[in-house]
C-alpha cells in the first residue's frame, strides 16, 4: 500500500475506525484519506523546498562578503520564485469539492492529482539539486522553478477538469 495514505489512516480515532462499517461512508472516508495525505505530501514537498533557502542565503551572504556582486540579481530572482513556489505547493487546492461547489473533483480525477504529487518530489529534487555548484547553480535552480512552477499550473488544471 500507499505509506503516506496509510499515515493518514493511522490518524483516525475509534469512532472514525467504526463509521467506516457504515455503508457508504467507507468511500466517503477513503476520498477525504486520500486528500488528508495530499495535504501531507504537498507539505513535506514545501519543507523540502523551504530548506533549500539556507544554501541560498549562504551564497548571497557569500558573494556580498567577497564583493562579487555580478550575481546577486539571479540569487533574488531565485529567492522570490522559491518563495512563490513553496507557497502554492503548500497552498495548492486539496482536491475537495463541497456539495454547492460549482466545479466537483470526481474520484478518477482525485487519483491522478494524488499521483501527480508524487510525482512533483522530481521536480523539487531538482531544485535542490541545482545549488550544487557556485552561481551557475542558481541559473539552473530558477529554471528548475520555473518547471515546477508549469507542474502545479498543470496539477490545477487537472483540479479544474481542464485536463
Amino acid at each position: 500500500m500507499d505509506p503516506i495514505l496509510d499515515q493518514a489512516r493511522s490518524g483516525q480515532n475509534v469512532l472514525e475506525r467504526l463509521a467506516g462499517k457504515i455503508p457508504g461512508f467507507k468511500g466517503y472516508r477513503e476520498r477525504e484519506l486520500r486528500r488528508d495525505a495530499d495535504q501531507l505530501t504537498r507539505e513535506h514537498l514545501a519543507g523540502l523546498l523551504e530548506a533549500c533557502k539556507k544554501p541560498l542565503n549562504e551564497l548571497s551572504v557569500a558573494s556580498s562578503r567577497s564583493g562579487d556582486l555580478s550575481g546577486i540579481n539571479d540569487l533574488e530572482t531565485a529567492r522570490k520564485r522559491l518563495d512563490k513556489v513553496t507557497a502554492r505547493m503548500r497552498y495548492a487546492d486539496r482536491g475537495y469539492s463541497g456539495f454547492f461547489d460549482a466545479v466537483k473533483v470526481d474520484e478518477a480525477a482525485l487519483a491522478r492529482v494524488y499521483a501527480f504529487d508524487l510525482g512533483l518530489l522530481n521536480g523539487v529534487e531538482a531544485v535542490g539539486g541545482a545549488l550544487a555548484g557556485p552561481l551557475p547553480g542558481v541559473a539552473g535552480m530558477i529554471e528548475s522553478l520555473g518547471a515546477l512552477d508549469a507542474l502545479l499550473t498543470e496539477r490545477e488544471a487537472i483540479l479544474n477538469g481542464f485536463k
